[in-house]
């Protein structure tokens, strides 16, 4: 399945943030350094961009950069695309700086490999020294992709955005009447024990949803302090836990046996409900409901550039990133609802997307995921830190010993 990895955030992703920052380079990147303006020149003749994918981005944007090279053939003669994994980031391409040898001209990442190289003073000041080669962000973003930008600390340049969740998918075969608050849903799992399942918050996107967002359904003190802020949250879930059988560590295990029958009711986003009945890895019939009061908890990609590029590829770079943020680029990331609806910028709407989206989302798409989006507050997800200190709490307190790989 085409999994939404930006959101598969593992604790080991996590924990990598944190071990990356220390022995940290100087402020000039190690070896690296950053081009001066007047070197940001589009070159004399087309060059060769090497993209690293680490956070499942490719899905939506890749089409986008092939329309820049076609438009742009005196530009870019050749992109190489290859992905990796958030947590080996950091270290390759610190690696490749100290050495003298960046193969690396644009990263695509999640808030987690952002986080990593951020620690590390990896990034070009993309925003900070060079904003005049790129649109006014503030102006362009919808609000909440402006919120996750601000994340980037003018080293990064949101590309795609959507709300996540968390959301209740339920199968209204064996459930007609789904919980709408988490009352409600404790009580239902209690008198229907182990036909609720979401997967380990460290291993899933939904699961992490589930978890960054509960504080905020259950008016905890501080949303944004697992630590200190959590304690209606972490009460709730020890009592939830008791009619929970197991904890997959995949998203896909949790899809599977929704779809199976084996469970009547799992944690979603609007992604991972989508996206899977167009494949048809779940039925098509299945539905979706929040609970009262719930708050969107945010996801978004970025495209980051290390340091240590040259003056002639950033110059190609800003202006692909300045495409990319073109409306009509932007419609492009709708797909098929893989990261929905997944335009970081104001004036995009699914007729404007290509015919082969427009067609998935108006067969499997939810015309109420408009009226949610629009009703409900929206909230970034929580710094690396916090999340670290959530997932151990979780691991230790919660659900720990019931973890099963998948």
């Amino acid at each position: 399945m085409r999994t939404p990895r930006s959101a598969l955030l593992t604790l080991a992703t996590a924990a990598g943030l944190l071990l990356a920052a220390c022995g940290a380079p100087g402020s000039d990147g190690g070896s690296a350094s950053e081009p001066a303006a007047g070197d940001v020149t589009m070159p004399s003749e087309a060059v060769t961009l090497n993209i690293i994918d680490v956070a499942g981005n490719l899905q939506l944007t890749e089409q986008i950069f092939e329309n820049y090279k076609k438009a742009h053939p005196d530009r870019i003669s050749k992109i190489n695309y290859t992905k990796a994994t958030a947590p080996e980031l950091a270290g390759k391409v610190k690696a490749q700086q100290d050495a003298g040898q960046l193969d690396i001209d644009l990263v695509l990442t999640g808030t987690d490999g952002l986080s990593a190289g951020l620690e590390q003073d990896l990034w070009v000041d993309l925003v900070g020294k060079y904003s005049d080669k790129l649109p006014d962000l503030n102006s362009l973003y919808l609000e909440p992709a402006a919120k996750m930008q601000e994340l980037a600390q003018n080293k990064g340049v949101t590309v795609t955005y959507y709300p996540s969740g968390p959301l209740l998918e339920y199968n209204p075969k064996t459930v007609s009447d789904p919980p709408t608050t988490a009352e409600e849903l404790l009580e239902w799992a209690k008198a229907n024990p182990n036909k609720l399942m979401y997967a380990r918050p460290s291993n899933s996107g939904p699961g992490r949803t589930w978890l960054m967002g509960l504080p905020y359904i259950l008016g905890d003190s501080d949303p944004m302090d697992p630590v200190n802020g959590w304690e209606k949250t972490w009460k709730y879930l020890k009592d939830l836990d008791q009619y929970i059988e197991y904890y997959p560590t995949g998203t896909t295990q949790t899809m599977k046996e929704l779809g199976e029958g084996t469970r009547d009711v799992i944690l979603s986003t609007t992604g991972w409900d989508i996206n899977p009945r167009v494949l048809g890895q779940v039925p098509k019939d299945v539905r979706i409901q929040p609970l009262d009061g719930f708050t969107w908890v945010t996801d978004a990609h970025y495209m980051v550039v290390p340091k240590g590029v040259s003056g002639e590829k950033l110059a190609v770079l800003l202006d692909l990133m300045k495409f990319a943020l073109q409306p009509q680029q932007q419609a492009v990331t709708f797909d098929k609802g893989y990261f929905y609806p997944g335009p970081a910028v104001k004036g995009v709407t699914l007729d404007m997307a290509p015919a082969e989206s427009r067609r998935a989302i108006e067969e499997y798409g939810r015309p109420e995921y408009d009226k949610l989006i629009a009703d409900n507050p929206k909230a970034p997800p929580l710094d690396a830190k916090a999340l670290v200190a959530a997932f151990d709490r979780w691991d230790r307190e919660i659900g720990g010993q019931k973890v099963k790989k998948q």
